[in-house]
């Protein structure tokens, strides 16, 4: 088969076909890739907890919410930088794609300087600030200054995967998310058992396993993907391309910043209670962050659907895929549900050595994960109309919905540490996604109504 015979096959227009076979189809693999891709951190996190201790658990635990800045602006930005893409393959128009890819890559490289810079020197600060424990703090530093150091591979895996999924390929980034989860696990095995590098081995682990994974998609798309390749001439800054993936990129990425900024709160008052707290609240939070993984593809899915029938004209499609992605989110966010209470008891113990009582740290997890699975509903709209937006260009609304949510924590936080609440701080997020839910669905509405208006005085 020749190379554009495989281009065909991979690449997925979104403009056509029911909407919500093309949302099914396109987010099934999406899924797959962000399980896939979460067993990176449960990797690091099982296997740190049975084979270094408790603390150690504790230690990466404590950092989720840093990780979850950093990446989170690392993802915000790059898939900003792809939204123009997706418009303009939507649109047809194959120079603009590749003239969009060769700037996003160069914005890329300045966001990847910046965001390494400022992780690295304002770390310790932000440890220290988070009311770490002692006995964890060392640990901790160690394992997220090397997933700081090693920001490239995050942000430029992320940059090219949705490049990919920007013409509808959501296949090939699974592929090779699958690959170097297997590998990661590996590594951990490798570097934290034989080897006896605790927490450092899998920060080291993880970096590596992200860094094959972008490795593998730039291959693949020099290889095989023509109209993601750019030319020479297309090497340079472009101010118009400059300014919009700026406009969508940095919202995106603050957005993903003051979430972020919101759950280090959180998890500022979780610290409070201990060691064990801490320890249990992070084995909890990764199962859930494995069971809604489909809330999170849905979004991804969304950002592709939008811009590319917004690149097209074709706003009723969107607001029709919109009704079919509410509803399938409905669906999965019950099932999810059901699992993370069906599951937690007897996943709990794989992060636990013998010699640690499960049933003194199930009251912990159960408090947390029973309290969120309530809310998952809601969670699961503010990824749909949040992308959905961002897809069409719309990058301030959805910021601000972040900003609802950190207003949110923050509230609930304060009160929580004040009265010193275990259950009051793990309210946390249930108060943070039902009132983002409401903000990015009233924003959804506007958003349309303003994007109807244009086309009515365009016409």
């Amino acid at each position: 088969m020749n190379q554009r015979g495989i281009l065909i096959i991979m690449e997925r227009d979104m403009t056509k076909g029911s909407p919500l076979l093309v949302i099914l189809k396109f987010t099934l693999p999406l899924i797959i890739g962000n399980i896939f891709q979460q067993l990176y951190n449960m990797a690091d996190t099982i296997i740190v907890g049975r084979y270094v201790g408790a603390n150690a658990l504790a230690a990466v635990g404590s950092t989720g919410t840093i990780m979850f800045l950093i990446v989170g602006l690392a993802q915000g930005i790059t898939a900003g930088f792809t939204v123009l893409t997706s418009q303009r393959f939507g649109a047809k128009d194959t120079n603009g794609v590749k003239r969009s890819v060769a700037n996003g890559i160069l914005l890329s490289l300045i966001s990847t300087f910046l965001l390494t810079t400022f992780s690295v020197l304002s770390m310790h600060w932000i440890l220290t600030k988070m009311n770490t424990p002692a006995n964890i703090f060392q640990d901790a530093y160690t394992y997220i200054m090397i997933i700081s150091g090693g920001l490239i591979t995050t942000i430029f895996y992320n940059l090219l995967s949705s490049y990919l999924r920007a013409v509808g390929n959501s296949q090939i980034p699974l592929v090779f998310l699958v690959f170097s989860a297997v590998l990661n696990v590996i590594l951990d095995l490798i570097l934290i058992i034989k080897f006896r590098m605790g927490v450092a081995g899998a920060g080291y682990a993880t970096i590596l396993s992200q860094g094959i994974s972008a490795v593998l998609c730039f291959l693949y798309i020099y290889r095989y993907m023509p109209d993601l390749t750019p030319q020479k001439e297309h090497w340079k800054f472009h101010l118009a391309d400059t300014r919009h993936q700026l406009s969508v990129g940095i919202p995106m990425a603050l957005q993903f910043a003051i979430t972020a900024s919101g759950t280090m709160i959180m998890q500022s008052a979780i610290n409070l209670f201990g060691s064990d707290a801490v320890a249990s609240f992070t084995a909890a939070g990764k199962l859930q962050t494995l069971v809604t993984q489909g809330m999170m593809a849905m979004g991804q899915t969304m950002a592709a659907y939008s811009g590319q029938n917004f690149g097209k004209g074709d706003i009723l499609r969107i607001k029709k895929g919109v009704k079919s992605a509410l509803l399938a989110s409905t669906v999965y966010s019950i099932v999810a549900a059901i699992l993370i209470c069906s599951l937690l008891k007897p996943c709990l113990g794989l992060f636990f050595t013998g010699d640690v009582d499960i049933t003194a740290m199930l009251p912990w997890a159960k408090t947390y994960a029973y309290m969120c699975a309530i809310f998952y509903i809601p969670l699961s709209t503010i990824f749909i109309f949040r992308n959905t937006m961002q897809g069409c260009g719309y990058g301030f609304l959805p910021m601000m919905g972040g900003v609802s949510e950190l207003l949110a924590r923050l509230l609930v936080a304060i009160i929580a540490m004040s009265v010193a609440s275990y259950p009051l701080s793990c309210f946390c997020d249930p108060a943070a996604w039902v009132t983002a839910a409401v903000f990015t669905g009233v924003s959804y509405l506007v958003v349309m109504k303003d994007i109807d208006k244009k086309y009515r005085q365009a016409s």
